[in-house]
């Protein structure tokens, strides 16, 4: 039945959990295909891949691409960041990998926002940023290492760096005077922008009602379901403007009001094919997500959908901890089961399991038989070279 006459749709979470699965390409195993390209369309299809520095298992970039790509390898990444240069790193809601292709509703920020980043910026005297960007230039690319002659100065951060440079060099890539060229786990190698994509000048910004609408289309491709705290995941500045187009689209029919059972004071909305097309429930799909999977960093949209409110524990001392440091939860077909807090130790080659918390209903010996296969796939990803 077609949905276009603008009429509201109420639905049960249960469907509105398989509309969100189906976006985020959670409930088929292959989606993307296999090998380098299927990085490339992943990023793409999910608009950003969070980046972090935690990494008692593997960084989150790789966990969450391995986790919609069973063959991923982490060459691929670094073959689509540094050769292919189909994805490079810039801010979203964090530091994440992003589709190249959107690279021109990047560059107002690059011009502007880069202020909002750190309050460190404005204390970067221009010299210093004219002298790392003429020694890339004349040298090439180089990492914060290659630089061993900064005057270093006091910390006033505990996450800062002694060295003047390693600020100017950030300054520079929040400008977009420099780009992540490559990466080996957390260390950095820097190259002018221009350079590593071989512009003769950047791309030309978007307009501001055009990064609204690559915002909007972009949460509608990979939610399914958005709200405008969903669309808007922390940039509330965006709001009252992307209400506005919401509401835009919603007159031309392009958007449909969505109401969820039992979140009914939460407005929502969705494509009318979205709702004309409700994807089948699979079976037989177990997924150990990061914590900074995108299905799983809007923290209250997850509690929402799932009835499960995660929690991350990293930061809290043992005694506060409910479900361990690092845990990650764990989806078996359209329900989050359990939470598993997890360590791999490189030097013995294991994946360990510090806790195991049962959250689930269903079959608790089924589930625990699934898990423990995904988790032996899981392990081998962890351990690969």
């Amino acid at each position: 039945m077609s949905r276009t006459a603008g009429t509201p749709v109420t639905l049960a979470k249960a469907q509105a959990r398989r509309i969100w699965l189906h976006a985020q390409r959670l409930d088929e195993p292959a989606p993307f295909g296999d090998g380098p390209q299927a990085t490339q369309a992943a990023v793409e299809h999910l608009g950003y891949v969070q980046i972090d520095t935690i990494n008692v298992i593997e960084r989150c970039h790789h966990h969450i691409l391995q986790t919609r790509i069973p063959g991923y390898e982490r060459a691929h990444l670094a073959q689509a960041q540094s050769i292919d240069k189909t994805v490079f790193e810039y801010w979203t809601h964090a530091l994440s990998y992003v589709p190249a292709r959107d690279m021109r509703f990047y560059v107002s920020a690059m011009r502007r926002d880069w202020r909002r980043r750190s309050a460190w910026f404005a204390a970067v005297p221009a010299a210093d940023l004219r002298r790392v960007l003429a020694r890339i230039r004349r040298h090439g690319a180089l990492t914060i290492r290659d630089i061993d002659d900064d005057v270093l100065v006091e910390k006033d951060h505990a996450w800062a760096s002694r060295k003047p440079s390693k600020r100017a060099l950030q300054l520079a890539f929040y400008k977009g005077l420099v780009t992540v060229s490559q990466r080996a786990g957390m260390l950095k190698t820097y190259e002018l922008a221009g350079r590593h994509f071989g512009w003769q000048r950047p791309p030309k910004p978007a307009s501001q009602g055009e990064v609204l609408a690559h915002l909007l289309d972009r949460a509608l491709r990979a939610q399914g379901i958005v709200s405008l705290d969903s669309v808007c995941h922390l940039d509330a500045r965006r709001k009252p403007a992307m209400g506005r187009l919401i509401e835009t689209r919603q007159r031309r029919k392009e958007l449909l009001p969505v109401t969820i059972r039992g979140a009914e004071k939460l407005a929502h909305w969705a494509r009318p094919e979205t709702l004309d097309r409700p994807p089948e429930p699979k079976a037989e799909l177990v997924h150990i997500l990061s914590p900074f999977d995108p299905l799983v960093i809007q923290r209250k949209r997850l509690e929402l959908f799932f009835d499960y409110a995660h929690r991350f524990e990293a930061y809290l001392p043992k005694e506060k901890r409910q479900f361990g440091y690092f845990a990650l939860p764990v989806l078996v077909d359209n329900e989050i089961v359990a939470a598993i807090d997890l360590k791999t130790d490189r030097a013995r080659r294991q994946l360990l399991m510090r806790q195991f918390t049962w959250l689930g209903g269903g079959s608790k010996r089924l589930h625990k038989r699934r898990i423990e296969e995904a988790l032996h796939r899981f392990e081998r990803f962890q351990l690969a070279t």
